[in-house]
């Protein structure tokens, strides 16, 4: 197990929480809950070790090529691909921004 921390500039605080995925194998979940303004932070914690110099490629892609709103992502990774990683987190800051509209 290895746990890695990372941070990426951001804009407002996204609207609300969100979760999405499961520890399962080949999968992770997403913990998402608003951050302070400006700034997003990610913890993840891998049962894979000896990536972090990957981890940090895939989310200076994810988070560092547009403006998104400023979270703390709290990630639980079982072993998913980059496909699963990046698609998990961008399901994430969807589902908070759904729920931000929500009446």
């Amino acid at each position: 197990m290895e746990r890695l921390e990372f941070e990426f500039d951001a804009g407002p605080p996204a609207p609300a929480r969100a979760v999405v995925g499961v520890v399962a194998s080949g999968d992770l979940e997403v913990l998402l809950e608003p951050g302070a303004i400006g700034k997003t932070t990610v913890a993840v914690q891998t049962s894979v070790d000896g990536y972090g110099g990957t981890w940090k490629a895939l989310l200076e892609r994810v988070l560092g090529a547009v403006s998104l709103p400023a979270a703390h992502l709290e990630i639980n990774d079982n072993g998913a691909t980059p496909g699963v990683v990046r698609m998990r987190i961008e399901q994430a800051f969807e589902e908070a921004q759904q729920k931000g509209r929500a009446p």
